[in-house]
């Protein structure tokens, strides 16, 4: 049974704030205890991993745990044929409350590290081969969402293996793999190391956007009909898609 609307939306919100706070804060305590950037980026990729798949397992079942804007979409655009999926009224509450959770989430891992609750962003993340990355990364998130909600299998790997894919992507793709434009706009709000500079936001949504699109095409390529048609969307699929960093 589909969750009342203000209970989605609190759970999309809570879920994003305490992603991103997962994200800067293990990013800061990072820095605080190596200067070794391989090791900073280990500990950070550790931290969401385990974080990510958990904040999957609290919320999936009430929301779907989409946490990011771009899998909101996808699953309203894979859906639309048999009518299930995420509706445009929900759609329309699920996007404004993951931004507003991933800032709020950025403001309190600040705040717990004993900065200003915000601080723009002086890391700039503005060339090609880091779009290419955020391109790849997100084709591959929704890919992989949607490949497990088609076959029936999400109710019980997706967030092990959202968690897996997201650690493995932080390593493989140039741009670490944010993959989400919630979590990246948050993330201008932070002068640590999770930090992208606002100047940088628009170009990685707008190549996320364009990976999100690439995986919607090569799952209806790939996965044309669902194994269970009222299980193809991620918000019936006992509620148990995914997010991203």
């Amino acid at each position: 049974m589909t969750a009342p609307l203000a209970r989605r939306i609190l759970a999309e919100f809570l879920g994003t704030a305490l992603l991103v706070t997962t994200v800067v804060g293990s990013g800061i305590m990072a820095t605080n205890l190596s200067g070794d950037v391989g090791l900073q980026l280990l500990a950070n990729s550790t931290a969401t991993v385990f974080g990510l798949t958990v904040l999957i397992l609290i919320f999936g079942p009430v929301s779907g745990a989409h946490f990011n804007p771009v899998v909101t979409l996808a699953d309203y655009v894979l859906s639309r044929r048999t009518g299930g999926g995420t509706d445009p009224r929900s759609v329309a509450a699920y996007i404004p409350a993951q931004i507003a959770g991933g800032i709020g989430g950025t403001v309190l891992a600040n705040l717990m590290f004993n900065l200003s609750a915000i601080t723009a962003s002086t890391h700039t993340r503005s060339s090609g081969h880091l779009w290419l990355g955020e391109t790849v990364a997100t084709a591959g998130l929704v890919l992989l969402i949607f490949s497990l909600v088609r076959t029936g299998r999400s109710s019980t790997v997706i967030a092990p293996a959202v968690g897996a894919y997201i650690g493995a992507a932080y390593w493989f793709t140039s741009s670490t793999s944010f993959a989400n434009p919630a979590v990246t706009i948050a993330r201008a709000f932070t002068n640590t190391f999770a930090g992208i500079a606002p100047g940088s936001v628009a170009a990685f949504v707008a190549f996320q956007v364009v990976g999100a699109a690439i995986g919607v095409v090569l799952v209806a390529a790939l996965y044309p009909v669902a194994k269970h048609a009222d299980a193809e969307s991620p918000a019936q699929a006992e509620q148990v898609p995914a997010a991203a960093t």
